[in-house]
C-alpha cells in the first residue's frame, strides 16, 4: 500500500511551477501507461492553460487549490478548491484563473 499527501505535492509542484518554463509542473502518482487509470496532480500558475486536446477516456478533475476553468468549443465550467469536474467526452482545455492544483483522474477507454 502506498500513501500519497495531495496538499503536500500540490505546494510542491506549484513551487516548481513558479521556477519553470511554461510555469506549470505535474506529477503521475498512480498508474501510468501500463494501467486503466492514472492519476496525476498538475500545478498551473495564474494564466498558465492546457491546450485543448482530447479526451483519452473518462476523466475528472478535482481542484485541490486555486481556481480553473475547464472548457470545450463554446462551453466552460469554473471549479475552486474542493470542486469535482467532469471532464466532457469531446476537445477541452484547463485555464488556471490563479496559482492552481488539480488532480486529474483518468481511465483510458479501451
Amino acid at each position: 500500500m502506498r500513501k500519497f499527501s495531495l496538499d503536500a505535492l500540490a505546494r510542491e509542484l506549484l513551487e516548481r511551477a513558479a521556477t519553470s518554463s511554461p510555469a506549470r509542473s505535474a506529477d503521475t502518482v498512480y498508474g501510468g501507461h501500463e494501467h486503466v487509470l492514472r492519476q496525476t496532480v498538475i500545478a498551473l500558475l495564474a494564466g498558465e492553460t492546457l491546450a485543448e486536446h482530447e479526451n483519452p477516456g473518462e476523466a475528472t478533475i478535482f481542484v485541490l487549490r486555486g481556481r480553473v476553468r475547464l472548457h470545450a468549443g463554446e462551453v466552460a465550467w469554473d471549479g475552486r478548491h474542493g470542486d469535482l469536474i467532469v471532464v466532457p467526452q469531446a476537445r477541452h482545455g484547463l485555464e488556471a484563473l490563479e496559482d492552481s492544483a488539480v488532480l486529474l483522474t483518468v481511465a483510458k477507454l479501451p
